[in-house]
């Protein structure tokens, strides 16, 4: 059978036909019909990057600068609860709401509240790093004078808000091209000063006291930065 194939040939062609098929069902085949290979990174969404909002007042919404809005409801329906229609109080809000179209009475006091009791907590504390954007340069310089000059006696401060019993706005104006909102705060703290070798020579560490402050906050109103600052401070 020499015209035939002999046995090495059929195994020589067995084989290859198998190794043909092995690398079929691994490559596998192109028929036109595929989709396209994405890259999984593009579109995927970036993670959120920290703001670096700094005070908890509330924020307004962008808007474009010397554009005012007008205030969206009458203002006796708009200051309800805040302030007496037809009152100066009523018509200072009235005055940076059409300079601040993001203005709002209610979700400033929640800010300011919290404002308020961060500031406090800070000054105690000597935490001049968060003092810092809380408060107008004038403010800070003050604020910061006194912690050293508390440093500088070796004294500490021991103080734990108990609560804020009441918060209300007591003013609003446009000045220029600032608005200003002025609060006053109802509050009982637990405070103690003490000296370098931990004796109590101020307040109580055990006794709640009452406090009163009016503060007053401001911010540029063309700026597009939100944040409202602590211009001034007044105890009562």
């Amino acid at each position: 059978m020499n015209d035939g194939f002999d046995i090495y040939t059929i195994i020589i062609i067995v084989l290859a036909v198998f190794i043909f098929l092995r690398l079929r069902s691994v490559l596998g085949t192109r028929t036109g019909n595929e989709r396209p290979r994405q890259d999984t990174y593009v579109g995927r969404p970036q993670p959120e990057q920290p703001k670096d909002n700094v005070t908890p007042l509330p924020q307004r919404p962008a808007e474009p600068v010397g554009q005012p809005a007008e205030p969206a409801e009458p203002a006796g329906d708009r200051w309800a609860g805040v302030a007496e229609a037809g009152s100066p109080l009523a018509s200072g809000l009235d005055e940076i709401a059409r300079a601040d179209g993001g203005f709002d009475a209610r979700e400033f006091v929640g800010g300011a509240k919290a404002a308020y009791e961060m500031i406090v907590t800070a000054f105690a504390a000597g935490d001049r790093k968060t003092l810092k954007p809380l408060l107008a340069k004038e403010v800070f310089d003050s604020f910061s004078t006194a912690i050293g000059e508390r440093e500088g006696r070796g004294e500490t401060v021991e103080s734990n808000f108990v609560s804020i019993e009441k918060s209300e706005i007591t003013g609003a104006e446009v000045v220029g091209r600032t608005a200003q909102v002025t609060v006053r705060f109802v509050s009982k703290l637990i405070s103690a000063t003490r000296d370098r070798s931990g004796q109590v020579i101020d307040g109580s560490p055990t006794e709640i006291a009452d406090l009163v402050d009016v503060w007053t906050f401001a911010r540029e109103v063309p700026s597009r930065d939100p944040n409202w600052r602590l211009v001034s401070t007044e105890a009562i």
